[in-house]
This record gives C-alpha cells, sequence and structure tokens, in this order.
C-alpha cells in the first residue's frame, strides 16, 4: 500500500474534496457550494469563513465516503480560485473584508490611472500580467486604502494576506504557516517571476507593506502539517498550485508545448513553454506553471472570465433551466441559433481584449427567438472566447498542438463539437476530466511517494473521447465573424455616457 492523498479543489462557487488511490482513481468526491455576495455591478466578494468551513466539511466527508482512516493519507494537494484576495488578522485569524474574489472589478478605475500613468511595461516586464482588476495587487491596496485600521494593522505588521491557497494552508495548519507556491505567486501582479521574489518596487508603488505577504514554496513538497484536530491525525500538506496550473499538471502537459484547456466558471487555456517565460504580443499572460525541485516551468494563459459561469446564470438568474445536463438538449433542439449572440461579459472580457468595461449583451434577437436559441447562444460564446484565446496563442508561438480539455462544460458534448468545429482543430477529452483535483493530487503524491515520476503518472492517464471538426471553413468564417461584431459592440460598455 502507498497510502491515499487527499485532493481539496477550493472553487469560486464550491469547495471540494477528492480521495484518489495511487492508481489515480477516484475513491471519494464530495462538493459544497457556499454564498456569492454581489455587492453591486462588477463587484464580488466571498466570506472567507464560508470557504474555509465548507472546505473542512468537504474533507472530512470525503475521508468518510471512502472508507479509510486519515493515518492511511499520505498527503494533502491543495488547489484554489486564483487572484482572490483575504487579509486576516495574525492573532485571532480574523478576515478585516470579505474576500474580493478574482472577477472583482472594483479597482478598475485604479487600473486605468496606472494605465494612463504608462505603467504597462513596469508591471508586465516583472510579473508577466497586464494591469487589471483582475489580479490580486489593487485588491490588496483597495482593502488597505478602504477598511478602517488596515493600512495601520498592515504596517504594524498585525495582518496577513494571502490568496484562497495560503489561507486554506493557514487554516490547516492552525495557523502555524503563511505560505503560498509559485504558481498562485505568480498570479497577484506583485511577484517577479524572473527573481522569483516579492517585487519591493511594485509594493513601493502600491504601498503594500512586504510584511503581510506569504513565504513562497515550491508546488510539490512538504509545506506544513495539519493541526490533529481537524481530521483526527496529522497529515502533511504536500502539494499547491493555482487551479490552472493544477489542471495542467493534471493533463500531464509536462512538455513544452502542451495545451489544455479548462472550462470551469471561467475558461482557462495554458501552454507550457518550458524552462524559459515567453513574452505575449498578443494579449496574453505569462505565468508560472509549477516549481518542482527548484525548478521553474512557465507557461503562456489566456483567461475567459465567464464560461461555465454562464450556464449558472442560465439556470439561476434567468430560470431558463433547472440543471446544467438540460442545456445540451436544448441546444440541439434547434438547428443553430437563428443569428443570436450571446456576449458574456458580465464583469468584463479577459484576453485578448482585457477590458473591465465591457458587459454582458444579448444581439440578433427577433420575435422567433425561443429559449433554445437564447440557451444555444449561451453554449456557443463559451466556444467563441475560447477560439480568441487560441488564435492569440497561436499568434504568439506559429504552432498549437491538440488541445486538452477539462473542467465540467467539457462532459457537454455539443459544446466540445462545437468547439472543435469553430476551431477547425481536435479536441482530446481524458477519462478523468477532474484534472484540476487530479493535478493537485500528483504534485502532493509526488512529494510524498505515492509516485514515483512524472513517467509513471503519465502511465495511469487514459484518453476518454477525440472530437473532430466537421464544420465547413466558409461557415466557420461566417459564425466567427458574427461573434467579432457582437463583441466589439460589448467593448467599453461602462464608459459610455447616458442617452439624453
Amino acid at each position: 500500500m502507498k497510502g491515499y492523498i487527499l485532493s481539496l479543489d477550493q472553487g469560486t462557487t464550491s469547495s471540494r474534496a477528492l480521495i484518489f488511490n495511487e492508481k489515480g482513481e477516484k475513491l471519494s468526491c464530495c462538493q459544497k457550494e457556499f454564498p456569492q455576495i454581489f455587492v453591486k455591478g462588477g463587484w464580488v466578494e466571498h466570506d472567507p469563513k464560508h470557504i474555509w468551513q465548507s472546505q473542512l466539511d468537504v474533507a472530512r466527508q470525503a475521508i468518510e465516503d471512502a472508507g479509510i482512516t486519515p493515518g492511511e493519507i499520505s498527503g494533502i494537494g491543495v488547489t484554489n480560485q486564483r487572484e482572490t484576495t483575504i487579509l486576516w488578522d495574525k492573532t485571532t485569524g480574523e478576515p478585516v473584508y470579505n474576500a474580493i474574489v478574482w472577477q472583482c472589478r472594483r479597482t478598475a478605475d485604479m487600473c486605468a490611472r496606472f494605465t494612463r500613468q504608462g505603467l504597462e511595461k513596469f508591471f508586465s516586464d516583472k510579473t508577466g500580467l497586464v494591469i487589471d482588476p483582475y489580479f490580486s495587487a489593487t485588491k490588496v491596496k483597495w482593502i488597505l486604502d478602504n477598511v478602517e485600521g488596515a493600512r495601520e494593522k498592515a504596517q504594524n505588521g498585525q495582518l496577513l494576506f494571502g490568496t484562497v491557497d495560503t489561507w486554506l494552508i493557514w487554516n490547516l495548519t492552525a495557523g502555524k504557516v503563511h505560505a503560498t507556491d509559485y504558481t498562485n505567486a505568480s498570479r497577484t501582479m506583485m511577484f517577479n517571476i524572473h527573481t522569483l521574489q516579492w517585487d519591493d518596487e511594485i509594493l513601493g508603488l502600491l504601498g503594500i507593506p512586504k510584511c503581510i505577504l506569504p513565504r513562497v514554496v515550491d508546488s510539490s513538497g512538504e509545506i506544513g502539517v495539519t493541526d490533529s484536530s481537524l481530521f483526527g491525525a496529522p497529515i502533511k500538506i504536500c502539494g499547491c498550485a493555482g487551479d490552472q496550473q493544477a489542471a495542467l499538471f493534471g493533463q500531464c502537459c509536462f512538455n513544452k508545448g502542451d495545451v489544455k484547456n479548462t472550462y470551469g466558471t471561467g475558461g482557462f487555456l495554458l501552454m507550457n513553454t518550458g524552462s524559459e517565460p515567453v513574452k505575449s504580443r498578443s494579449g496574453l499572460l505569462t505565468t508560472i506553471a509549477w516549481g518542482i525541485g527548484g525548478k521553474i516551468s512557465y507557461a503562456l494563459e489566456g483567461s475567459v472570465f465567464v464560461a461555465g459561469a454562464v450556464v449558472k446564470w442560465l439556470r439561476d438568474e434567468l430560470k431558463l433551466i433547472d440543471s446544467a445536463a438540460q442545456t445540451e438538449e436544448l441546444a440541439r433542439s434547434v438547428e443553430d441559433s437563428a443569428g443570436v449572440y450571446m456576449v458574456p461579459a458580465f464583469v468584463g472580457l479577459g484576453t485578448p481584449y482585457w477590458d473591465p468595461n465591457a458587459r454582458g449583451s444579448i444581439f440578433g434577437l427577433t420575435r422567433g427567438s425561443g429559449k433554445a436559441h437564447i440557451v444555444r447562444a449561451c453554449l456557443e460564446a463559451i466556444c467563441y472566447q475560447t477560439a480568441d484565446v487560441i488564435d492569440a496563442m497561436a499568434e504568439d508561438t506559429g504552432s498549437l498542438n491538440t488541445i486538452r480539455v477539462d473542467g465540467g462544460a467539457s462532459a457537454n458534448d455539443f459544446i466540445m463539437e462545437f468547439q472543435s468545429d469553430i476551431l477547425g482543430r481536435s479536441i482530446i477529452r481524458p477519462e478523468n476530466v477532474e484534472s484540476t483535483a487530479t493535478g493537485a493530487a500528483f504534485l502532493a503524491g509526488l512529494a510524498c511517494g505515492v509516485w514515483s515520476s512524472k513517467e509513471e503518472i503519465i502511465q495511469i492517464c487514459a484518453i476518454s473521447k477525440e472530437f473532430l471538426p466537421s464544420m465547413n471553413s466558409e461557415k466557420r468564417s461566417c459564425l466567427r465573424a458574427g461573434w467579432k461584431k457582437a463583441v466589439k459592440r460589448s467593448l467599453a460598455w461602462e464608459d459610455r455616457s447616458p442617452i439624453a
């Protein structure tokens, strides 16, 4: 017996926990949704205590459901929604404000001011990122500037900052470990991906005290040990990576040029670029894929802010469906979207547009447009946004290999077929689409000896289905042109003056 791995997958809308055995098989999976807090248009928050409690609850349940004891677990792997920002009291553990979620656009004006000051190159050269409210840095500054007493406490060393992984690790170890890994650090817009240090010039510009920042560690390696009171026995925390980098690892994209796309709340495409960072000319981000054994692998990333979340919107806000599973049947019930395009820019648009002022829009409605057309247009929008990112990636690298997919929406055959058609490329879906949680498990398992090498991991990963394009190029071009037209009319919506 090599032991088991507990994978903690803390996402934007739910916390999940999975138990894997040494064959990479999922023995149990437990999931719990938690409330989304929409303060006002474009502002999104979570209660950090809900994040922690929901993650602890599902971890305990997953262990019980798997029929194992905590002592049989070799290690824990943590993966998380990235960029989401939490500040808490170092002594009491109490958050000073709600978690500001990666989707939140409240710092758009601050980012616009930095851009007007000509700081794009300053930030991109150091961090590989564009100036955008998406990242943690301006969220930290907002809390320090707007929460009474926060800046004074931070300067006195009384506060700690963390992305969600850091918050979980701190709570798992009862406050003994304040750490993050290279992947999560690289998403904060405060970390220099070349020197592999928190950047003093950026911190000075933003007025963020360095003492609140976590220690940065490898993505695979012992980080800490859980407090015995949580599970009845101490368990080593041996792996950590932001959700998209974990998915890249879980898809076995270990070599330069390997590509994966995750369809989660957002949509994220990453390409492993090897030991050297590649600077994008097309609106992609340069980021850290993982750090193992002191060696860094880099990636190019394209970010779609709203992918699977549009299905949740159809269910919860519009009440057009009762479950995500219904969307495939509805989409197939009509021949096409009848000219309807939906741009799900609820919180702005990411790659390659990077417009925080874009807003969600539906175009092409006629008297004959029905529920099925709108649902289909929403699913197609996921694919169009992905196609925009893939175009940018092909432009930067000159070539693109077969795309491996994962995430909840990848289980929808209609989306996968349309994605293949609109790209004119092959799409490969693995047997295990739990790539994010699996990647966290692999990172932890490598560190604690459940798996001896990446080659051993490759042997236990299998392909489920390959989707091949059947759409002709003329139709593809026509559909893509309609999408571009819709996007153009959605851009800078928040900047428009009221109609007189």
